[in-house]
């Protein structure tokens, strides 16, 4: 991605820039030793089966549907930096490189089926182990999956928003405007592409981009259409963190799954819940930022976890 420089802009949008910068480059080391399978396992089964567990899941659980996460050793960030808000909404070059790349990723994305860890999960929740569902994810395979109610704590993918006129309107009904304005362009630029990113876009040449034609909003004709999701260096909506509150407040204990928990929206849940005295498991293949919070650190794949899990509840 060119390098956004924001110096013909306000004070506050160059400082919430660079602030968005640091949060995408925060490295998640290691703050506590990952304890053996075995006692792993066994501290978050008993949690489990104590019931009111809170679950918050991150990228991790989606890569065995062939999605990159960020932070893990395959990890996007290792090739491809996501885009700020602020780029977004100030600058048109940026906006326009982000839906040609999103116009080819989407479709890939929008292709992805649940994985067991999504099923898993999903059938804890309607047999009353977990009290609730937060996902930082936006690939919508939470809800693939049957999940019911999910919070998208950084929105979905399947929505998009006029940062003018707020009018929403399905990705879907936009993709076919797109694929009209850019007939073939997809299919053509997806064989040029290097990767699916996790935010929904691919790493795509500049020449593509110059290529693509954007449609506008609906309503009110503006270019400034966005994804409604929660990008780097943009606030998670007032009524979701109050949901969020609600669910921490109604919950016993604390299940991490498939998250560095690097990104504070997601690691205040850990925050709060640590300093109310409950209990914490992790399940993740790298370092979590909550696992110096947790009581139970699991270092392995997602899916084999959560099988593993299943096999032994109402042992």
């Amino acid at each position: 991605m060119e390098e956004f420089t924001p110096t013909a802009f306000t004070k506050p949008v160059e400082n919430a820039h660079k602030a968005a910068l640091r949060s995408i480059a925060r490295v998640v080391q290691d703050t506590a030793e990952p304890q053996s399978e075995e006692i792993a396992r066994e501290g978050i089964r008993r949690m489990l089966e104590s019931g009111d567990v809170l679950c918050v899941t991150g990228a991790g659980v989606s890569t065995d549907s062939g999605i990159p996460d960020y932070r893990g050793p395959q990890g996007s960030l290792h090739r491809h930096r996501p885009m700020t808000y602020q780029e977004f909404q100030h600058d048109a070059a940026s906006r326009r490189r982000y839906w040609a790349r999103g116009f080819v990723g989407w479709r890939q994305m929008h292709q992805a089926e649940p994985n067991q860890a999504h099923r898993l999960l999903t059938d804890w929740q309607s047999e009353g182990l977990l009290s609730g569902l937060i996902t930082q994810n936006v690939d919508g395979l939470h809800r693939a999956a049957g999940a019911d109610p999910v919070i998208h704590l950084h929105g979905d993918m399947d929505s998009v928003i006029c940062l003018r006129c707020d009018n929403r309107e399905a990705r879907s009904s936009l993709d076919a405007r797109l694929q009209e304005a850019n007939p073939g362009y997809a299919e053509a630029a997806f064989a040029a592409a290097e990767n699916v990113n996790p935010d929904g876009d691919v790493t795509l040449d500049q020449s593509w981009v110059e290529k693509f034609h954007m449609v506008t909003c609906l309503v009110c004709g503006s270019e400034k259409l966005k994804p409604d999701v929660v990008y780097f260096g943009e606030s998670v909506p007032a009524e979701r963190k109050s949901a969020v509150q609600d669910l921490v407040a109604a919950s016993s204990a604390l299940l991490v799954v498939g998250s560095s928990m690097a990104v504070m929206s997601g690691f205040k849940i850990a925050l709060t819940m640590h300093q109310s005295g409950r209990p914490i498991g992790v399940i993740n293949g790298g370092p979590s930022r909550a696992d110096a919070k947790a009581d139970w650190r699991w270092r392995t794949r997602i899916s084999p976890a959560l099988q593993a899990l299943d096999a032994l509840l109402g042992e």
